[in-house]
């Protein structure tokens, strides 16, 4: 478990350390050398886990979590990384403010599913390294506790549907008509 926090936490570390890198100490080596670190991040806690189970560990809450982790940094991490950079570059190095999203339109429904698709291939992801995980040890005993995961990943996926779905009828409504201002009571009477 300690392993699995820390490595969420590394991942924070080397994401926000990584920019500050670019952009506060204009060392962009160190920050690119940080930025990659954070998949091979990903690749050091699968191994860990894969390495007590096969060893002989018996799977708990944080090997299951640790799976989920894996595939939300997966799913996610690019567009995490990319959204920080983009405010990163604007309040440290005089960038461009971040684009807001588009409200309506075709724009929005690509943004919107794109969103969706995202938060299912990290569920898949997390899906497969659980799947994989419990075929690898093959003692049904040890792995119990990653059958607990799985239900998590379910319920993300309901709630990312249903959110997907509101969005896309947010960006298929007409936009309002602009209402007309009321006229400011003049003060000086």
């Amino acid at each position: 478990m300690t392993f699995i926090l820390a490595a969420e936490a590394l991942f924070w570390v080397l994401l926000l350390g990584g920019l500050a890198a670019r952009y506060l100490l204009r060392m962009r080596r160190l920050s690119t050398v940080a930025l990659l670190l954070v998949p091979v991040l990903d690749v050091v806690l699968l191994a860990v886990i894969v390495l007590h189970l096969r060893a002989g560990g018996t799977a708990d809450f944080s090997h299951g979590l640790g799976a989920l982790y894996l595939g939300f940094t997966v799913g996610y991490g690019h567009s995490i990384i990319r959204w920080a950079d983009a405010r990163f570059a604007h309040r440290f190095a005089g960038g461009p403010p971040p684009e807001k999203g588009p409200t309506r339109g075709p724009a929005r429904l690509r943004n919107e599913w794109t969103a969706w698709l995202r938060g299912l291939a990290a569920c898949l992801i997390g899906a497969a390294v659980l799947t994989g995980l419990i075929l690898l040890v093959g003692d049904p005993d040890r792995t119990a506790a990653l059958n607990a995961s799985y239900p998590p990943l379910a319920i993300f996926m309901f709630w990312n549907t249903v959110i997907a779905v509101w969005g896309s009828v947010e960006a298929l409504r007409p936009a309002r008509p602009p209402q007309p201002e009321e006229p400011t009571p003049d003060a000086s009477r």
